[in-house]
């Protein structure tokens, strides 16, 4: 895969854009990325979101990690929304840790009201990311609930320590305009796929199905 200018991977952005960032291997992309990304779109009144996709994520095993290319198109397939950007920024500027990406497009684009959109299970592990404080601290946070994961996820040290930052669901569609940190924990989401349950074992994806829920 020809990797292009870190300028080049950025996608389409206006200053006062409401951008949500949904990062992950996306391997494969399927319908529940697809469902999360028009539901925060919805919810969150944001204008695009980008799915940014790593070269590999440091908590996972990357052995049977399919290529960089292969999951863009797929993702590109998946998508299938003028609003949802495809980005392979973190292969081009070199970064695999969340903070670090973030960072970059807060120094590029300051103009861009960002949002970053993770899923209850990745909150239940949010205090193991790099500089975890550090990513509350630069952009609001939507987390979209994924039952059985609720409990959890809200009990879990990073939930507790930003408890007092926490908006009200009903005030949802302000996010991106509060100054971090800031959270939202999303609920209705009905689709809830995981990339793991699409995977063979060994590590193919499994062929793709029909799925109307979406």
């Amino acid at each position: 895969m020809k990797l292009q200018s870190a300028a080049q991977d950025i996608p389409f952005h206006t200053n006062g854009m409401r951008v949500g960032m949904l990062g992950g291997s996306f391997n494969p992309p399927h319908a529940a990325h697809r469902a999360i990304s028009l539901f925060a779109l919805k919810r969150l009144k944001l204008d695009r979101v980008w799915w940014l996709l790593t070269p590999g994520n440091p908590l996972k095993d990357t052995g049977r990690l399919h290529g960089l290319a292969e999951r863009a198109r797929a993702a590109r397939d998946v998508a299938d929304d003028p609003r949802i950007d495809i980005s392979c920024l973190e292969a081009v500027i070199g970064t695999k840790y969340t903070v670090d990406t973030i960072i970059h497009l807060r120094r590029r684009v300051s103009g861009v009201r960002f949002v970053w959109i993770m899923g209850a299970d990745n909150l239940a592990q949010f205090h193991r990311w790099k500089d975890w404080r550090r990513i509350a601290a630069e952009v609001p946070l939507a987390v979209i609930d994924r039952p059985p994961q609720s409990f959890r996820a809200l009990a879990a040290p990073a939930a507790q320590a930003l408890a007092r930052y926490r908006l009200p669901e009903n005030q949802a569609a302000r996010l991106a305009d509060q100054q971090a940190p800031a959270w939202v924990f999303l609920t209705g989401m009905k689709l809830n796929l995981s990339s793991t349950g699409l995977r063979n074992s060994d590590g193919s994806w499994k062929a793709k199905r029909s799925d109307s829920s979406v």
